[in-house]
Parts: C-alpha cells; structure tokens; sequence
C-alpha cells in the first residue's frame, strides 16, 4: 500500500517548489496526485485518507519552511543593522541563524533524495546485479555525504554552544568584581584557549577535499566498561586517556595516532598489554626451544603464533608491534655490520657481489621456466622468483654469533663470504621494492607498451646504482673525516655515563638510515654501513659499543620474531601440509644447489671448502618476504593463495635452517670452531 503512495508522493515533491509554496495550490495537487494514485489500481477506501494526509503534511511543511527562511532572512537583517551589539556579537547570532537555515534546506534535501531513490529502485531491473549494484553505490555515496554536512553541522553547534556559555560567563564576571585568584584564572582560560586554536590541526577539513580521499562509514568501540567498577558518563569515556577503536567495513581496525587535544597526555593501553604479554610469554618459549636444541628466535615465533590470529587472538595492535619489532632489524644489521669491518668488507667484496647477483638471475630463469610451463604470468613469476632468492639476514647473524673468522693466513673465513652476500640481498631488496611499482604496471600493460616499462625499468635501475654509489662516496668521507672526531667527543662526555654513549651510537645509526632512505636505498643497508663505519675505529671501540648495544638488540629482536609469528597460520599448515613440505624442500634444496654451483665458479680453489656453509646459511627464505608479499596482494601481483604459500613455504624453511647449518658446521668446521660456531 504504502508503496503506491510513494509513487504518487513523489509525483508531488518532483513538482517545482516554488508551486508548492503557494497554498491555494493545495487542494488541485493533493486531487492530481490522488487521481494519479487510483490509476494505479488502488482502494480508494483506505489508501486515499493516508495519501492525502501524506501530502498534506508535506506540502504544508514546505511552505513552512520557506515562511520560516524569511523570518530568519528578516532577523538577520536586524541583527546586522542593531548598533547596540558588538561586532563578536552580531557574528555569533548571524551564525547561529545561518546553522538553522542550513538544517532547514539539508532536510529538504534529504526528503528529495529519498523520493529520487525510490524512483530509481523502481525503475531498476532486480534480475540486474550490475544497476543493483550502481543504485546501493549512488545511495551509499549520498549518505556519506550526508553524514558528513550533518557531522560538520553537529561541530558547528557545539561551537556555538560554547560561544554561548563564554558570553554567559561574561556577562555575569561584568556584573561582580572579581578576587585577584579569578582574573588570574580568566587570563589563564583565555590563555589556554588561544593555545587550542594555535595547536589545533583541521585535519579533516583539510583533506576532506584531497583527491583520493573516500568517505567511509566505521564503528567506534568504546573501552569495555562491564568490569570497571566506576560507573562512567559516555562524555567522561570520552575523555578518558584510554583510545576508542575505529573498525570500518573492510574490518580493517584503527587506532588513535593524533588526538585533537594535543595538551593531554595520551597513551594506546592496548599496545603495552601487547608488549607485555609478548615479554612475558616470551620467557617460557625461549626456554623450552633452549632445551631441545633449538634457537631461541624459534621460541619468539611461537610466542607470536600463540598469541596471534592463529591463537589467542590477544593481539591488539598488529601493526604497532611489527613497527617496534622493525627497529630490531635495524639493531641488528648495526651489529653485524660492527662485526664486519671494511678490511674483510674489501676482502670478499667481488665475492659477495656477483653471488648474489648470479643467484638471483639463476632462479628467476628457474621460474620463469617453470611459470611457464604452469601457464603463470611472467609478473608473478618474476615475483615469487626474486622472494625466494633473500635469506634472512637476522637469522644468519644470529647463527654466526660468536663464531671463530678464518684461521689461517690469506683464507676466506665463511662469515665474511656470508655476510657479505647477505648484505647484497639487501641492496637488492632495495631495488626490488623500488621497481615493484613499474612491475605493478608492467602486469597490466598491454603487449605494445612493455618495451616502454622496460626501458623505465632499466632507467630506474640506473637511478639506484647512482644512489648507491652516492651512498658510498659519502660513507668514504665520514670514515675519512668525521666518524673519528665523532666517537672521540662521544667517548669523552659518557664517562661514567653511558647514557650519551647508548644515545650517540642510536642518532649515528638513525643518520645512515636516514641517508639511505632520501637517496630512494633500503635503510637496512644504513644499518648495516653504521656498524661498519664505526668498527673501523678499533676492535676496542666495537667491543665497547657492542656491550651497549646488544641489550636493546636483544629485547627488540623478540618483538620482532614474535611480529613473524603473528602471520604464521598452523591450521593453513597442517591442511596442506604435504604440498607446503614438497614446497620447501624443493625451494631449499634448489637454493642449496644454485648456491654451492654459484660459489664453485667465484671462490678461489684454496676456499673451496666453505661453499658448503655459505649455500647453507642462503638456503632458505628471508623473512621479508611477508613484506614483499603483502604488498604485491594488495597491488594485485598475486593472490591470496599464492600469498599464504609464500608465507608458509618461508616459515617452513626458517624452521629448517637451523638443521641444515648445523648439518653443514659438523661437516666443514674443525671442532674447535664448531664448538664456538654452534
């Protein structure tokens, strides 16, 4: 019944308003419209009261509502020509007139944009999922937009409210003299009140006009209330130093980066439950891998898988504890490149130059061969191909902790081979993340434009040589002038307070990171020339500095084991735990292979002997291959199968490394050094 009269409803609201506004015009609407409505086939008994009271009541309010607008028009005016107000005066009242004009004419509209709707839907074909579709996205972007000028609406009114009160206030301070404590908090309150507008960032003002930004409908959860003992007003809730959370309707969930009142101290009291629960959960884990024979980092990842996705769903804030835990990265090289002084660096740098570079070439050849074979797009092959080809990094220093350098005269030691290698992943990481966006495009392209993106390609590529080689001009001179003077001002201040030392060494690391960040190179590489830079000083100063360091090293490497951990999927595993085992022993043992034919062909024939250790220290998958992964699914690269494959072949290799080096010491190391090595 009612969506008869709809039809004919809007018969009536679609006429001209100014038609509308004019009330002997009434009575011949209503008749047309009730007459347009028995055509439809309806009962007039029933459905002819509620049209015509229908239209009635609308018609009537809009002629309301354009009588209402003259008034306010009128009082404007008078506000405007009354000499007995201030200017700040007439401004608030001119405003607030204006806010109820604006809500006047929103809810017209509003009224017109329903009815508009409604003809849409009716003249839409329901078998059609496509127009389905494009009516729900046209209402979808009308309520945004509406819940937006509401919203603005809201916060202009609660401006005026508080515009209201400051006027009550003083007019009632006009009225009394004031003690001295009062005028002093007077000043103060208008003090504090210059400070918010001084501080205040419209951002959403601001970027509601940005292209690219999307207005989106989110929930805000409030912190849980049902164990608190205080019973709390919703404005006190509000106000507390806990964060709302915002979850939108991809159920991505967001917290609170910036507050509006920059004067309150805030702090995300999920995020340190989140660390924490980590530290504490930690402890136990590490012990148990510690007693089988395994390395603790293996501990750090069960810790994250326990209380992960996968677990107890503990974890809060995901991508908080992934940030901290890159800062462990970044320790990390530090302390590797410490260990790895320019010497050694100079020894095996043709080594570790062209073994990676061979390595890499070899197994996209592989899987290209294979991708084609498998009907895989060369993008996607290219990808998984060049993931496949990093180790980890933070899981062979940990390895090569302590371990004993080569012991005889004019020897290669494997170490340095290792590292050295493991640094050019880096730079290669770099450079691959810098060319994926050209590899985004190249995917989608059609056959007439790739030599076009691959010309971009090599250009690109001969942007980032320049910038590493900018990189190493510039570690050249600090090293030559700079980093000496440096240390020495640093080891002179901390005497007795290591505090400088500790936060000397941290900006000096953040400064490479930094460098090689604007110059468009991986900031692990300025990690790492960190600690390289500084172990030229001496074997006195890398000890010292090492035994400040290595705590915080410590601590943040578990933060981000346990973020591994975090995207780690045991029941993914255990579904496809045949495919995921063929997987990784193929990619390990192929990785083996390549590496051990690699370094046959670079390593002088007296070195021979240490490709075993090095092919298995690069035998397995670096852990930035989530990094890598997540961003080509989110560009469209690969899927979300492929994806979890990714993941789960690079766990499964991470937890094989350990016994293959282990494997590989026993062979190759004399015992003594074994001892040390393992």
């Amino acid at each position: 019944m009612k969506a008869t009269g709809f039809i004919s409803l809007w018969t009536l609201v679609s006429l001209p308003c100014g038609q509308l506004a004019n009330p002997a015009e009434h009575e011949d609407v209503v008749k047309h419209a009730i007459k347009l409505h028995r055509g439809k086939g309806a009962v007039a008994t029933q459905r002819k009261q509620w049209v015509l009271e229908s239209c009635r009541k609308l018609s009537g309010l809009l002629h309301q509502k354009n009588v209402v607008l003259n008034k306010l028009k009128n009082a404007i005016r008078a506000v405007e020509k009354d000499a007995g107000l201030s200017d700040e005066e007439k401004l608030f009242q001119v405003h607030t007139f204006e806010i109820f004009q604006k809500e006047l004419n929103e809810s017209e509209n509003s009224v017109f944009q329903a009815i508009h709707g409604l003809q849409r839907a009716l003249q839409g074909d329901y078998k059609d999922v496509v127009n389905m579709k494009e009516s729900s996205r046209q209402r979808l972007e009308a309520l945004r937009e509406a819940a937006i000028k509401e919203e603005m609406e809201y916060v202009e009114l609660l401006a005026a409210e508080k515009h209201q009160v400051e006027a009550l206030k003083n007019m009632q301070h006009q009225n009394k003299s004031l003690s001295m404590l009062d005028e002093i908090l007077e000043d103060v309150r208008k003090a504090a009140d210059r400070l918010e507008e001084e501080i205040e960032e419209h951002a959403f003002d601001d970027n509601k006009s940005v292209r690219g930004v999307n207005f989106e409908a989110v929930l805000r959860v409030e912190e849980d209330e049902a164990n608190s003992k205080r019973n709390a007003s919703k404005r006190e809730v509000e106000d507390d130093l806990g964060l709302s959370m915002l979850i939108d309707s991809q159920n991505n969930q967001y917290i609170l980066t910036k507050p509006r009142d920059s004067t309150i101290p805030r702090a995300d009291h999920h995020f340190i439950k989140d660390i924490v629960t980590i530290g504490m959960l930690s402890l136990p884990c590490g012990w148990l891998c510690t007693t089988i024979g395994l390395p603790t980092m293996f501990g750090y990842i069960i810790c994250g898988v326990l209380l992960g996705p996968s677990g107890l769903n503990s974890i809060k804030s995901i991508v908080q504890v992934e940030t901290l835990g890159e800062f462990g990265v970044f320790f990390t090289l530090f302390l590797v490149g410490l260990e790895f002084s320019p010497e050694r660096l100079r020894k095996v740098w043709k080594i570790s130059l062209q073994g990676p570079c061979y390595m890499t070439i070899l197994m996209i050849a592989f899987g290209l061969l294979w991708g084609h074979l498998l009907q895989i797009r060369p993008t996607q092959s290219v990808f998984i191909s060049t993931c496949l080809s990093l180790s980890s990094t933070p899981l062979v220093s940990r390895f090569l902790a302590g371990s004993v350098r080569g012991d005889k005269e004019g020897d290669i030691d494997y170490s340095s081979v290792l590292l050295g290698m493991l640094v050019m992943q880096d730079v290669q990481l770099g450079l691959f993340i810098a060319v994926m966006p050209t590899l985004i495009q190249v995917g989608v392209s059609t056959h007439s434009s790739i030599f076009k993106e691959i010309l971009r390609i090599l250009i690109l590529i001969g942007q980032i040589l320049f910038s590493l080689a900018a990189v190493f001009l510039l570690c050249l001179v600090i090293k030559t002038y700079l980093i000496g003077p440096y240390y020495r001002k640093l080891h002179t201040e901390s005497k007795g307070n290591k505090e400088i030392l500790i936060l000397g060494i941290t900006a000096f690391i953040f400064l490479m990171l930094t460098i090689t960040e604007l110059l468009d190179v991986s900031m692990e590489l300025g990690c790492f020339l960190a600690g390289a830079l500084i172990s030229s000083q001496g074997h006195m100063v890398t000890e010292e500095i090492m035994s400040c360091i290595e705590p915080i090293r410590d601590f943040l490497a578990i933060i981000f084991f346990a973020s591994i951990g975090l995207h780690v999927f045991p029941t993914f595993v255990i579904y496809e735990l045949t495919v995921l085992l063929f997987l990784t022993l193929s990619v390990v043992i192929m990785k083996f292979v390549l590496a051990v034919f690699v370094l046959s062909l670079i390593l002088p024939k007296t070195s021979q002997y240490i490709k075993w250790i090095v092919s298995a220290g690069l035998a397995q998958v670096s852990e930035f291959s989530f990094v890598l992964g997540s961003r080509a699914r989110r560009a469209g690269i690969i899927s979300r199968e492929v994806y979890l494959l990714i993941l789960s072949v690079t766990t499964l290799s991470l937890l094989l490394a350990p016994a293959l080096w282990r494997a590989a010491i026993m062979k190759c190391v004399p015992r003594p050094e074994r001892r040390s090595s393992t």
